[in-house]
């Protein structure tokens, strides 16, 4: 007897037919991995397992019974829980006032915290979630949040469990307590349902592995005996490159300088300490580290122009400390944030408007007399949906119809074709399925060969270690080690991820 079944599900939205009669089924005491590229239809599948979406046609039964689900409302009462991309958290509030929102224990008009306390104790002993219940959610990691959101579907009586890219913002060790708390749940006979395009992931952990691609399920296989190589030629329909062609080149001259740079936080703590750092032509110098440790202030710094800042940054010989963000970009920086949502698009605006943004006010998008020029607009827009495979119906629908892998393409497309000096690459592949990571692996490698100087900072060591030139690991705020390609191995490197020289003996 199957926990969940969905059979014949079709969604159809203007232009696009997002789930094309699929069926697909999971067990209890199991994780089903479900994968395919960015727009195949994982989420939009679920979103109708959720309630945020009803389907065309279809149906949907748990332990063999037919259901209902029309809101999420009712996905909670059938025993479904959601972890999204994008937390559910008010951060103000305490873990175990998040936990509890809207299923609160009255007494006499007031609110009595105890018994949901014992009760979310025991769910955190029983599941591996360890989480301070006082604490304020602003105040945590991001692993620590994604907890509490698991907390709260478990607090509900989940026992179908659906992650929407779980670990694409935790580190190995907290993909590592993620997984262990899989399997404590599947011991419990929950079934889960896991979307991920870190397909290392997948193998470790799914017991069978279902294929979307376009709106159709491809293929079922068990997680046993199943490869990156099988999966991939799956999900895109034609044999993957799963490592990137990076050849040498020749260093050129010194394209950025930062010389003993420090930055405060409000609270007067260092978030950057004292970095001297230097980057040149036709290389991709990567910086490693866990998050949080100043990686995302560095390409703030080098980005923008920010307070509380000492020492200073030079672009090709040229003191840029002083300048804002426009005068930067004009100068021959380009940025790929590491949030997309907040810091790469306008998502209401056409993809027109957000391939032009930084460099809407200069020609070719303007005519005389400072008018806007909407010809040239969609002309380049145009062009660089196909130079760049972006999937889309037309350049006029907006960014937020898009899928996260065309998301990138498009901040992509816009930073690089802007022929910078300095490339600012920040978590570029995050979220993005294996077809889109390995045309961004192109595109970075062309730009280093184009006598680019390339900035990367990313949370995937493997990304580092394959695309780098120069490795710099990144702990509290400071560059404690720097390797060459060459010289460098996944266990030194991680080594210091920790901080290893503190305990070198």
């Amino acid at each position: 007897m199957s926990l969940l079944k969905m059979e014949g599900i079709t969604k159809v939205f203007p232009g696009v037919r997002a789930n094309d009669d699929i069926t697909f089924d999971l067990e209890p005491g199991e994780v089903h991995a479900l994968v395919g590229e960015n727009g195949a239809g994982k989420t939009t599948l679920m979103k109708i397992l959720y309630g945020l979406y009803s389907p065309d046609s279809g149906t949907i039964s748990i332990n063999d019974k037919t259901i209902s689900i029309k809101n999420p409302k009712d996905a909670i009462a059938q025993g479904i829980g959601m972890v999204h991309q994008h937390f559910m958290l008010v951060p103000p509030f305490t873990a175990l006032e998040n936990i509890v929102l809207g299923d609160e224990t009255h007494q006499f008009g007031m609110l009595k915290m105890g018994d949901p306390a014992r009760k979310v104790e025991k769910l955190m002993l029983d599941n591996n979630l360890r989480v301070e219940l006082n604490a304020k959610v602003e105040e945590l990691a991001v692993g620590v949040q994604q907890r509490i959101e698991i907390l709260k579907i478990l607090y509900r009586g989940a026992e179908i469990l659906v992650f929407d890219e779980p670990t694409a913002v935790l580190t190995p060790q907290e993909v590592d307590e993620l997984f262990k708390t899989f399997r404590e749940m599947k011991k419990q006979g929950k079934g889960i349902i896991f979307i991920s395009h870190k397909l290392d992931e997948v193998l470790d952990i799914a017991d069978r592995i279902t294929v979307i691609r376009r709106g159709q399920i491809i293929k079922t296989i068990p997680g046993k005996g199943a490869t990156k190589p099988i999966i991939a030629e799956l999900m895109v329909g034609k044999p993957v490159l799963l490592k990137v062609d990076n050849p040498e080149k020749e260093q050129g001259d010194k394209v950025l300088e930062i010389n003993q740079l420090t930055v405060l936080k409000e609270n007067n703590l260092k978030s950057l300490d004292n970095i001297d750092l230097s980057i040149y032509s036709g290389e991709i110098y990567g910086i490693a580290g866990v998050e949080g440790n100043g990686q995302t202030e560095l390409i703030a710094a080098i980005a923008d122009k920010l307070h509380s800042v000492e020492g200073s940054i030079l672009l090709n010989g040229e003191n840029i400390t002083a300048l804002d963000v426009r005068n930067r970009r004009e100068k021959g920086i380009s940025h790929i944030p590491e949030d997309r949502h907040k810091h790469g698009l306008i998502k209401p605006y056409s993809l027109i408007d957000n391939m032009c943004l930084g460099r809407h006010h200069l020609p070719p998008f303007v005519k005389k007399f400072d008018f806007i020029d909407e010809k040239a607009k969609r002309k380049f827009a145009q062009e660089m949906i196909s130079d760049y495979d972006v999937r889309t119906p037309s350049e006029d629908v907006t960014a937020n119809s898009l899928s996260g892998g065309n998301q990138q393409k498009i901040i992509i497309a816009r930073e690089v074709s802007a022929d910078p000096a300095l490339l600012l690459a920040s978590q570029p592949t995050r979220g993005v399925d294996i077809g889109a990571t390995e045309f961004i692996y192109k595109q970075l490698v062309k730009a280093k060969m184009e006598g680019k100087a390339v900035l990367l900072v990313s949370a995937d060591l493997d990304e580092i270690m394959s695309l780098s030139d120069r490795i710099g690991v990144m702990y509290k705020g400071k560059i404690i080690k720097e390797f060459k390609r060459a010289d460098a191995t996944k266990e030194q490197v991680g080594f210091y991820m920790m901080g290893g020289e503190k305990h070198e003996s």
